[in-house]
């Protein structure tokens, strides 16, 4: 795995965010910084905006479906322009005071208050868009990618990370998940982002635990997913230390078996 760059670190931007205005409320829908027992699902949405970082420098950049914004951020620290693109206007609203807004904001980060599907961006203006963890929420995956294909200049790249249904739902082809409409293995996200949205998609990964999680997968004989999903007040104590450690570091990139993969990071060209 290629080492990616290493943007602001979303860990030190909340540390340095005012307290009132420090968390979203955590819903189960986003993952955001700053909540311990959920850093296993925070890192593994880091470690694909760390990838899509290393894609974006000095590049016109949308982050569509940015969330709580840390990304957005993170873009933010390589890129030209990084706009956040969000439906939820409270959600934006925190975005922009909190990354964009401070005296020690980045310039260069933006927040907009829109449907992915139907942005009002201008049309062919952007180099990149990164779309991480949120396809799987859309009720019209056709209808964004045709926007995406919109606002993308000739060339222009989308990078798209989502739960691999494989591992994620390994025994049901419908999401458990309330919060998801539709999840991908391998072969039919490739099928999606081609035939549907008609991108060219030039590299796909998969992600993997590093030797620490793999090894207390070993140590337990669990899948570590199966783990933190248990009850909070259940967890022994050093499963609660080793999520508190848990970092980019911990996971691995690989163009191998990708149908073992926690999740799938495609980079597509118009």
């Amino acid at each position: 795995m290629t080492s990616p760059a290493r943007p602001t670190d979303p860990a030190d931007a909340a540390d340095a965010a005012d307290a009132a205005d420090a968390q979203l409320p955590l819903t189960g829908e986003r993952t955001i910084p700053g909540v311990p027992e959920e850093n296993y699902w925070f890192q593994r949405h880091v470690v694909a905006y760390r990838f899509a970082a290393t894609r974006c420098v000095g590049k016109r950049v949308v982050d569509s479906g940015s969330g709580e914004g840390y990304g957005t951020a993170m873009l933010g620290a390589v890129a030209a322009t990084a706009t956040g693109v969000e439906l939820v206007e409270p959600v934006a609203d925190h975005a922009r005071r909190r990354y964009a807004s401070q005296p020690d904001g980045n310039a260069r980060v933006d927040f907009l208050t829109a449907d992915i599907c139907d942005t009002g961006l201008p049309t062919g203006e952007t180099d990149v868009v990164v779309n991480l963890q949120v396809i799987e929420h859309l009720p019209d995956v056709g209808r964004f990618l045709g926007e995406q294909r919109r606002i993308l200049r000739p060339g222009g790249e989308l990078i798209v990370a989502t739960p691999n249904r494989l591992t994620f739902t390994p025994h049901s082809h419908e999401p458990t998940n309330v919060f998801h409409v539709e999840e991908f293995s391998p072969v039919e996200l490739v099928e999606r982002l081609t035939d549907v949205g008609g991108f060219a998609v030039t590299r796909l990964l998969g992600l993997h635990h590093g030797a620490r999680i793999t090894a207390a997968e070993d140590a337990t004989g669990q899948a570590f997913t199966d783990l933190v999903l248990q009850p909070i007040d259940e967890w022994p104590r050093w499963l609660h230390a080793l999520v508190r450690r848990i970092g980019p570091r911990d996971f691995v990139w690989s163009e191998d078996d990708l149908e073992d993969s926690l999740d799938l990071l495609a980079v597509c060209t118009t």
